[in-house]
């Protein structure tokens, strides 16, 4: 829709949860997360809703997909190892999906940094919602905030030169 509201064209069409939509940096595909196969997976479709693809497909769900900056990848959450929900990396095609967080805490909404090489998050790690920072190869996990209140999507500023 225009950011008035006005003009808004439905992109799915199914009785499905269609969710946390994301688009790529280029504005080409927005990646999103569909129940329609009986849990949830990362899809992939053309901004104008066309040529809608699954990218995920295990018996686990996979959710909230980010680009990164140069749209060559997605990190999502999933809780295909333990029922745990950790940080996962993908080619933009779905292709070499790589577990990128190896904690016990449930985690969730990973944002890129703007060059690319690192992923924030939020986490249970230490019993409290806090917001964390990852290397892109899942190297160096850092604590950003610390104290007794739930801290959810994290953001970055890009970058000013």
């Amino acid at each position: 829709m225009n950011a008035d509201g006005s003009n808004q064209i439905r992109l799915t069409y199914n009785d499905a949860k269609d969710k946390y939509p994301s688009w790529s940096p280029d504005s080409s595909f927005i990646a999103f997360v569909s129940d329609r196969d009986g849990n949830e997976e990362i899809y992939i479709m053309n901004a104008d809703g066309s040529n809608q693809n699954r990218l995920t497909n295990n018996s686990a769900n996979d959710n909230y997909p980010c680009w990164s900056p140069d749209g060559s990848k997605i990190a999502f959450v999933s809780d295909r190892d333990s029922y745990i929900d950790v940080i996962y990396v993908m080619n933009a095609n779905g292709s070499n999906q790589t577990r990128l967080t190896n904690t016990s805490g449930y985690e969730i909404t990973p944002s890129f940094s703007p060059d690319g090489s690192k992923i924030a998050f939020c986490s249970i790690m230490d019993s409290n919602v806090e917001i964390y920072m990852v290397n892109l190869d899942g190297s160096n996990a850092v604590r950003l905030t610390n104290n007794p209140y739930v801290d959810l999507y994290p953001s970055w500023s890009p970058i000013i030169k």
